[in-house]
């Protein structure tokens, strides 16, 4: 993988300096710029890299709104009237509550204050202080913490720790706000990674969050981390786990992607398998994907998470249009696996739609061909 990623940098070097690629049935070379044989993606409607939204998978505008408006004028009152009218059990909680923990998070590290400012967030600090009983500012402050730790503190110093135990006493009082609520103990699941929580209290956790939303997807994929060999499982825990919940995935459900986003935690560093991205596993898992994303309701807020990983497994395996038909839906949005684990996910994201689009019209394709 290590060297896949090498080879991933060249290409996006290459495209600051200009070269694209070229269509060409049969193999994908480069070629000079404003070549009339170069491939480009705004040929097909998509945004370029500047204008691309890392913020979220997939278009909420509601949040938007809201975001921008409490980040506008620092109050807090539309947040909480926004998460008091999602729906409790439903995925797109779980997202609103992420979203604005992670921008509370962001202003503070863009502006930590000082003498003559405020430091970024404040407006979450006012919410916990006027409405500490308002179920939706808990969670919003208990996933803060919970980001903060990831993101300002090393693993396993004493800073790390002591920022996700005051997380977990905050997913307590956020779960006695809302007693139904499965947002609290889905937080709770990264602090069961980051303290490395025993098999047995996090499947008492587990269970929590089953009783609540036994189908949420979200849920899952914060489970399976801890299940992964670089934490505290194994590949075969995660595999098994994954299996599992899509075996029980009810109709419609994403579950049955789930196997391809435990391939994706354990892909090799470096792959010396000629073939991996064809070997069985590999193919099961992005033929379960397919079939989940076809299945699933259209505004499933889930579903463009899994749509971006598929754009990363179908580029890999050189199945360009079907690469394509998942491109038209999540071209715009870029906060989601794999993107989100680069320093560019803009970047990241428009080099694999570049060799898509070059993929595409190697074997044929045209904008025209392109079914929207």
């Amino acid at each position: 993988m290590e060297i896949l990623w090498v080879l991933f940098a060249v290409i996006m070097i290459g495209a600051v300096l200009g070269p694209v690629l070229l269509r060409r049935r049969g193999g994908i070379r480069q070629v000079a710029p404003g070549s009339p044989d170069a491939a480009d993606p705004e040929n097909y409607g998509f945004l370029r890299q500047e204008e691309l939204d890392i913020r979220m998978p997939g278009p909420d505008a509601d949040l938007l709104e809201v975001l921008d408006l409490v980040q506008r004028t620092q109050e807090w009152k539309a947040a909480s009237q926004l998460l008091a009218g999602t729906e409790t059990h439903g995925e797109r909680r779980w997202q609103r509550v992420q979203a604005f923990a992670g921008a509370a998070s962001l202003e503070l590290q863009h502006r930590p204050g000082g003498v003559s400012d405020s430091p970024g967030g404040q407006w979450l600090r006012v919410w916990r202080a006027e409405a500490p009983k308002d179920a939706g500012g808990a969670a919003v402050h208990a996933e803060f913490l919970v980001q903060q730790a990831w993101r300002t503190a090393v693993q396993g110093t004493d800073e790390f720790r002591i920022i996700l135990e005051e997380a977990k006493e905050a997913c307590a009082q956020a779960a006695l706000l809302s007693p139904g609520d499965p947002v609290p103990y889905i937080i709770e699941l990264s602090i069961a990674r980051g303290l490395a929580y025993p098999r047995e209290e996090f499947e008492q956790l587990w269970l929590k969050i089953l009783d609540r939303a036994p189908a949420h997807m979200g849920a899952h994929l914060a489970a399976l981390h801890y299940w992964c060999e670089k934490w505290h499982g194994s590949r075969d825990l995660a595999y098994n786990f994954a299996e599992a919940a899509a075996a029980r995935a009810p109709r419609g459900s994403l579950l049955a992607a789930l196997p391809l986003f435990a391939v994706y935690e354990h892909l090799p560093e470096v792959n010396l398998v000629r073939g991996f991205y064809q070997s069985e596993i590999v193919t099961k898992a992005v033929e379960g994907a397919l079939f989940a994303v076809h299945s699933a309701r259209a505004d499933d807020p889930m579903l463009a998470h899994v749509r971006h990983l598929l754009v990363f497994f179908l580029v890999h395996c050189e199945r360009w249009g079907e690469a394509m038909s998942q491109l038209v839906h999540v071209d715009g949005h870029v906060g989601a696996l794999p993107w989100t684990l680069t320093g560019d996910p803009a970047g990241g994201y428009a080099v694999y739609r570049a060799l898509a689009v070059a993929g595409y019209e190697a074997n044929g394709g045209s904008p025209a061909t392109l079914p929207h």
